[in-house]
């Protein structure tokens, strides 16, 4: 057999099986390829090495082994062993600089190349978008950002970019707290403004919907749509059988571009966490998420249906309430088609102050609070979405002579539930008294109290200040928006309901100011929190909530004899035992194992290189060969078996702090 083939066979023998051995050994995921490769450039370095080596050892000299036969095979496995060791330095040195990722399935590949596509092309498309209306950075710095014209550019480009953006804007345009006034208008604008779609377009998604021609259903339909919001557009209908409708249908192409768009949402979002302050400060991520699943909830109009019923039930359970919920023809609604009622009258985004008499307006914003804190703390359901494009005033007033407003969109609708409810109307009182102990306490009950060191004092100081500043400037602040950075602040763990709460009256007060600039919203709420207090205590209530505690209290009660024999039973006999739930689960003693058994290996690894070092340097014991004495062969040998120990051990601790 020629040379050159033994070599090439030894080589790729040496590979493969250091490959193996080096996945083994690291306990962890390295690529077969790199392994190979990395093995194959190692002993192609090394090998030069080795018989140099070998020579000087007087092992292997002029072509041909002269040592003994034992002793060459020992002096071999030695070198070949230290050879490995180098192929298992530089695995974990690749890996430490650039982790091995397991082979994906090639249609998750695919998937994730056409999302790479999507989200390059409309990266691209953005950009464009932006400078067509003039938001570069350069024309930002060449303008201003105090430019009357910048509100405009952004609505404008907004408007353009679609669904997501819009529907980002609505959120934005109720926070008067971060924003300037102007831009807060402009914002306004985008609630049921935005760029409508071909009215063939439109008919064609409608008849896909409706499964059958339009003919059927509709005797006549308007073309021109009433409105385009930020997902669907609006347009005006005469079902066959007589009654006037509005048909909201979603644009065809609004899921798809969602979700490119809240993809490129959380990326940026996860990327500003990991390299701003400002962004982990705010939960910037956490924010976006919450965005996008209230963005995926809209899309689906089955539960904005169902979530109107429910208000709708509500509503009709509250005495003179000025809202109503328009009635919905289901039989015609799908996950992207809506059919209800035709409602005339003006969306308070098209409202402009002093268009209504003063006092009517402070009447129907009065109206307004009183029925949407009644849903809250009475009923528990109420809409979560209060902007000025989901609130029509009615034109003609209802038969009493009083306004009536219609609510829409109920692709957000809040839940409290009753034990909550019980607390916040407590709190309401609380905030009208200025009683911030009893604020403070209904918080921490509300809450939880956040673990570690916790200064329940300092959290009722600063509810102390807000109260304070409340009762003495009530018109300019919102009580519940600083509230609600107060417990964030003292890292109080928010109820996902209560949250909501705060979020809708703090949107509520900017949609109030579409009637009366200067409405004292958190006024009027204080207000009417005694009457609401009063209205919660039933005596038929009452009566029933005592009959259930009594009847828990009594079940305990009788259960109690047999704890106390049992404890007393084994008091008696010696078999009372405490349990500590410390490294009670697997995955605690799992992790304790794994801690203790990667520092026995890593002492075990120190002491045998060190060991191995000892022995190396000691020239006693009989020679093997001219110039190698049995002690140091030992060491070499000894040194490498710590070697190996040691790498595993760093490799394990790199992977599990997730390097």
């Amino acid at each position: 057999m020629p040379n050159w083939l033994v070599f090439v066979i030894v080589i790729v023998l040496f590979s493969f099986v250091a490959a193996w051995i080096v996945r083994r050994l690291l306990d962890v995921e390295v690529g077969w390829l790199r392994a190979f490769l990395t093995a194959l450039v190692v002993f192609l370095l090394a090998s030069p090495l080795a018989i140099w080596t070998l020579s000087e050892a007087e092992v292997y000299v002029d072509g041909a082994f002269v040592a003994p036969g034992a002793v060459a095979v020992g002096f071999v496995a030695v070198t070949v062993g230290w050879m490995f060791a180098v192929v298992v330095i530089a695995v974990l040195t690749l890996e430490f600089l650039w982790p091995s990722h397991r082979m994906r399935n090639p249609i998750g590949v695919v998937r994730d190349a056409i999302r790479r596509r999507d989200r390059a092309r409309r990266y691209a498309q953005i950009v464009a978008i932006g400078s067509r209306h003039g938001l570069t950075f350069y024309e930002s710095r060449r303008r201003g950002d105090g430019d009357s014209e910048l509100p405009t550019a952004l609505v404008s480009a907004m408007n353009e970019a679609g669904v997501t953006f819009v529907k980002l804007g609505q959120v934005l345009s109720s926070r008067e707290d971060v924003l300037p006034p102007a831009l807060i208008d402009a914002l306004s604008t985008l609630q049921m403004d935005s760029s409508p779609i071909p009215w063939a377009e439109a008919r064609a998604a409608i008849i896909d919907q409706l499964g059958v021609p339009l003919e059927q259903v509709f005797a006549e339909i308007d073309p021109e749509p009433l409105a385009a919001a930020s997902v669907a557009q609006v347009h005006a209908a005469r079902l066959v059988s007589g009654e006037d409708v509005i048909v909201k249908i979603q644009r065809p192409r609004a899921r798809a571009q969602v979700t490119t768009d809240l993809d490129i949402l959380d990326r940026l979002a996860a990327d500003a966490e990991a390299r701003t302050d400002w962004a982990k400060d705010y939960g910037l991520h956490a924010l976006v998420t919450e965005f996008a699943r209230g963005l995926r909830e809209e899309l689906d109009y089955r539960t904005e249906v169902a979530n109107g019923e429910m208000l709708r039930a509500a509503i009709a359970g509250a005495r003179d309430s000025l809202l109503r919920v328009p009635q919905v023809f289901g039989e015609y609604c799908t996950d992207r088609m809506i059919v209800q009622e035709f409602v005339g009258g003006t969306p308070f985004s098209r409202l402009q102050p002093g268009t209504l008499p003063h006092d009517v307006a402070v009447g129907i914003a009065d109206g307004l609070v009183d029925a949407v804190v009644d849903q809250i703390a009475v009923r528990g359901i109420f809409h979560a979405d209060l902007h000025p494009g989901n609130l029509i005033l009615d034109d003609e007033p209802d038969a009493y002579g009083a306004a009536t407003i219609t609510l829409i969109d109920f692709g957000s609708v809040g839940i409290v539930e009753s034990s909550m409810r019980r607390l916040l109307v407590p709190m309401l009182v609380g905030m009208a008294n200025e009683d911030d102990v009893a604020v403070t306490d209904i918080a921490l009950l509300m809450c939880g109290r956040p673990s570690g060191d916790f200064d329940a004092v300092a959290l009722q100081r600063d509810v102390g200040v807000i109260l304070t500043r409340l009762h003495s400037a009530r018109a300019d602040e919102n009580v519940f928006r600083l509230l609600l950075d107060v417990l964030r602040r003292n890292r109080m763990a928010l109820p996902p309901s209560l949250l909501l709460v705060f979020r809708t009256l703090a949107s509520l007060e900017g949609t109030l100011r579409k009637l009366v600039p200067d409405y004292d919203m958190v006024g009027r709420a204080l207000h009417i929190a005694p009457r609401l207090a009063r209205s919660l205590l039933s005596p038929t209530k009452a009566l029933l909530t005592a009959q259930t505690w009594s009847a828990l209290l009594i079940e305990q009660s009788r259960r109690l004899p047999r704890r106390l024999e049992n404890l007393t039973q084994s008091l008696d006999e010696g078999t009372l035992s405490v349990r500590l739930r410390t490294f009670e689960s697997t995955d605690e003693r799992s992790w304790i194992d794994g801690l203790l058994g990667r520092i026995t290996m890593t002492a075990i690894g120190i002491a045998l290189v060190i060991a191995g070092i000892s022995l190396s340097v000691d020239d006693g014991g009989p020679m093997l060969t001219g110039d190698v004495p049995t002690f140091g062969f030992l060491g070499s040998i000894v040194a490498l078996g710590g070697l190996l120990l040691l790498l595993r051990s760093l490799r394990t601790a790199l992977r599990r702090s997730g390097r």
